[in-house]
């Protein structure tokens, strides 16, 4: 049995991540990265942290370190049939934010300093009320959570769940306008063209034309999602 649940999620926050950065300027892109919703809604928390990761690798209370373990944290999903897609961008606006700051070399180094040159940069976030749109895939009935949080600031979300009806399945050549990780489809199908969102930890794709088996629903021919579909990591 597979449930296919149409997300949409709704900013009470300003968003911001660095997706690219240029010069002093930090831009957000108005697409959020599969990985960072599966920690967003607790689908690698609790038990999955404390049954099927080693415990060196939970940082739920304490980070000793900043290096990522997606694989250790994503796999466990594979394991259980459920997979979330990016989300994409169905109405949004942006807000550029200035923040300067001082030369602090004599509070880290212990420098003495006769000089205090100000600094500056601009980050570019996603606005409050903007609207994003993802699928979550799974073999089993799921209780999504309705506030999560999301980016540096864990600005607040709203996510509004929607079980599809059955879907259907088909094989063929097939455009998936939705955004996709390359890893996790590139494995199961044929390719044919895209265009490319470069952000990390890995560049997305998305207006994806493949060939391989997806599925698709009567009232909502709009809607083609490759059928295998799991997550993949660069080995």
């Amino acid at each position: 049995m597979v449930l296919i649940y149409r997300c949409q999620l709704e900013l009470h926050d300003s968003l911001y991540y660095a997706t690219r950065e240029i010069g002093r300027l930090y831009e957000t892109e108005p697409i959020i990265h599969n990985y960072a919703l599966c920690y967003a809604l607790g689908l690698v928390d609790s038990e999955v942290y404390s049954t099927n990761v080693a415990e060196e690798y939970s940082y739920r209370y304490f980070c000793p370190e900043q290096v990522p373990k997606y694989e250790e944290h994503l796999t466990p999903l594979n394991q259980q049939g459920i997979y979330v897609t990016p989300a994409h961008s169905i109405g949004h606006s942006t807000i550029l934010n200035t923040w300067k700051y001082a030369n602090n070399n004599y509070h880290v180094e212990m420098e003495k300093t006769q000089k205090n040159i100000p600094s500056f940069g601009r980050a570019k976030e996603v606005a409050p009320e903007s609207e994003f749109e993802f699928f979550v895939i799974s073999q089993k009935q799921l209780k999504l959570p309705k506030w999560i949080r999301l980016g540096k600031w864990m600005s607040k979300a709203e996510v509004t769940v929607e079980e599809l009806p059955k879907p259907q399945t088909a094989e063929g050549i097939f455009t998936c306008k939705y955004p996709l990780n390359p890893l996790d489809v590139m494995f199961t199908n044929q390719v044919i063209s895209y265009d490319v969102v470069n952000m990390p930890p890995v560049s997305l794709i998305q207006n994806v034309q493949m060939r391989g088996q997806y599925y698709h629903f009567t009232e909502m021919k709009d809607i083609k999602i490759p059928v295998h579909i799991a997550y993949h990591f660069r080995s």
